[in-house]
């Protein structure tokens, strides 16, 4: 379907633009006349079909990407508004005009249509479902059926800025270990191909022994250097099989089971996989989703197969009767402290209170860990760094050592 940038008079003679999309231009003035407004020019924006000027490609929206912290901010703006007593299309198209995203304004005044054509907003947001996922579809769609849709959005926005700052804390700590690894094997990439070769030949002219170092390193730097074009392929090779296998049911099985069980990186990955399970379970109960609607939305955010299985399991067994937390509890998986807490919580009638303290503990306890991980992992590059350099200025030094002890004997 086709893009539209128009520009338009509103019902009090006020200018008026906007991007959106239709299947014609006929069908844009329709709907643009059924909102009041009577279009004055239009322009599509991929492709020009009346100016004979062929196809016009904007490369900037290529890039045009629509992030999570521009859902969040719409979320919050739109809740405020529909508080403020703004009726709903009138905030969809006051937001439509003010995002500066091409990309995002397109989406959002087509669900602004679909809104004005009858469609509630859960439905029309449920077409973009890269934009706005199942979570947040479904506790929209909660929100419209309990009249409490700017409770909903405000809940929605504070739970998406929570998930995109554990998202920055766990990029800002991986940023500088990762830039040290391809720091170091930069260094080393250049000293096997560059210097290494050089000396190599030094020691072929003068038939010197070589330690079996320095013969390793050799080897290592002719490899690099006469097989690159089979090594290079190789290894795109070797991570697109590693990317199917972790695909697999089998594989994606055994390496999460290896995540949970590896020291401190595994005490992180279920540290951030709890915090998500009570904090978007606590939302969805709060924004009245049914429960066992919520574990199947749950289930599906763990980003771990062998916690997905916990949870299935859990949501069985309450379809029998039994609570989530004597079904969380039998599984291993979760802490003593987190199916106590929910325990309570059943019991007492709030659990959706206790999820949300059990999340922000957890989310506590996730930071202190990254904290102590990066901590770990950076001395521990900077010590992979060393050896790596070490072993090549190693390698090289010692035979040209032997070699001048030699002629001093001589």
């Amino acid at each position: 379907m086709p893009a539209y940038a128009y520009t338009g008079l509103n019902a009090k003679g006020r200018q008026t633009k906007g991007v959106t999309t239709a299947d014609s231009v006929a069908a844009l003035k329709a709907a643009l006349r059924r909102d009041g407004v009577y279009l004055t020019s239009v322009v599509e924006t991929s492709s020009s079909a009346t100016g004979g000027r062929g196809l016009e490609i904007d490369i900037g929206r290529l890039f045009d990407r629509i992030k999570p912290p521009m859902v969040a901010e719409m979320t919050q703006l739109l809740g405020t508004l529909l508080r403020a007593g703004v009726t709903l299309p009138e905030s969809l198209r006051a937001l439509t005009d003010q995002v500066e995203s091409q990309n995002f304004k397109g989406v959002l005044s087509e669900v602004s249509n679909r809104v004005n054509e009858g469609s509630s907003l859960a439905d029309a947001m449920a077409r973009y479902p890269k934009v706005f996922p199942q979570l947040y579809v479904n506790m929209i769609r909660a929100g419209e059926a309990s009249g409490a849709l700017e409770t909903v959005l405000f809940r929605l926005a504070e739970f998406l800025e929570k998930q995109q700052e554990i998202r920055s804390k766990i990029t800002s700590a991986l940023f500088y270990p990762i830039v040290l690894g391809l720091l170091a094997t930069g260094i080393i990439t250049l000293l096997m191909v560059s210097i290494v070769p050089k000396v190599t030949t030094m020691f072929t002219d003068m038939n010197a022994e070589l330690p079996w170092n320095t013969k390793l390193l050799i080897f290592i730097s002719d490899t690099l250097t006469g097989y690159w074009f089979l090594i290079v392929p190789a290894i795109v090779g070797a991570i697109w099989a590693s990317r199917r296998w972790r695909a697999s049911e089998n594989g994606r099985r055994i390496t999460d089971r290896w995540l949970l069980d590896a020291p401190v990186l595994g005490e992180l990955v279920r540290k951030i996989a709890i915090a998500r399970f009570a904090r978007t379970l606590s939302t969805l109960l709060a924004s009245g989703v049914q429960l066992l609607a919520a574990l199947d939305i749950v289930r599906t955010l763990l980003g771990n197969v062998i916690l997905e299985s916990v949870v299935t399991a859990a949501r069985d067994s309450i379809r029998e009767g039994e609570g989530i937390a004597p079904a969380l509890k039998r599984s291993g998986e979760f802490p003593a402290l987190v199916t106590h807490m929910i325990g309570v919580g059943e019991r007492s009638g709030q659990l959706e209170q206790m999820l949300g303290n059990v999340a922000s503990t957890y989310d506590r306890e996730t930071n202190t860990t990254i904290a102590r991980f990066t901590a770990l992992l950076e001395p521990l590059m900077i010590v992979v760094m060393g050896i790596g350099v070490g072993f090549v200025v190693f390698s090289i030094m010692t035979p040209i050592m032997m070699i001048t002890e030699m002629a001093g004997q001589t």
